[in-house]
């Protein structure tokens, strides 16, 4: 059987262009490309982009063993997923707000944030949605040959949503830095406008 450890091309490009629309989508992850790369700068963004990309990693294994279809068969792990995630995009959301403006941030002054810390926030801002777990889960399966190796394929489906995720991302944070000069005027007020998204994000990510 020649085509049992490829995934097939077709279905491939038909993945590609569902995960590139899907990375499209503002979620948490490139929200935090976008706070971060106005804040920071792409350079140092790139610790938040790598932090993300390694929780989505886990999530996909994750679903790859199983662990998914427990959280599906399980409300109650669910809803203390759902709560747990909200509570940490809460939590980001009032640590957002309270930073400094940009003029402010690049002072001598400012807090120092570390590239670990940056790293950190985009881990936990991937692993913390269980959102990402559900939809792994329910989305990679679409895309799997019976035929074929099932391994193969799923690693294949991983890293290409990872790269897709990668690239997006850093785009968000490319443009994001920007409109840094805009920032250094209206900081403040786009910190807590960004602050309160995450918070929505997170009131509302429980209650769905």
């Amino acid at each position: 059987m020649p085509h049992t450890c490829r995934v097939e091309l077709d279905v491939w490009l038909l993945y590609v262009a569902a995960a590139t629309g899907l990375s499209l989508v503002p979620g948490p992850t490139g929200l935090l490309a976008l706070t971060h790369g106005a804040i920071h700068g792409p350079a140092r963004t790139v610790a938040t982009i790598a932090g993300g990309s390694l929780g989505f990693a886990l999530i996909i294994a994750a679903s790859l063993f199983g662990i998914g279809a427990l959280v599906v068969a399980s409300p109650e792990l669910l809803t203390t997923l759902k709560w747990v995630g909200g509570a940490y995009l809460v939590w980001l959301g009032i640590g957002v707000w309270r930073s400094p403006a940009m003029s402010a941030a690049q002072g001598p002054e400012a807090r120092v944030v570390t590239t670990l810390s940056l790293a950190r926030a985009g881990f936990l801002a991937a692993v913390t949605n269980p959102k990402g777990l559900l939809f792994f889960v329910a989305f990679l399966p679409q895309f799997v040959v019976p035929e074929n190796s099932l391994l193969t394929q799923f690693l294949v489906l991983a890293s290409t949503f990872i790269v897709i995720e990668i690239l997006v991302e850093a785009a968000i944070a490319l443009a994001a830095s920007r409109v840094q000069p805009f920032l250094a005027r209206f900081g403040k007020r786009v910190n807590r406008l960004l602050g309160l998204l995450f918070m929505a994000i997170g009131i509302l990510l429980p209650l769905r």
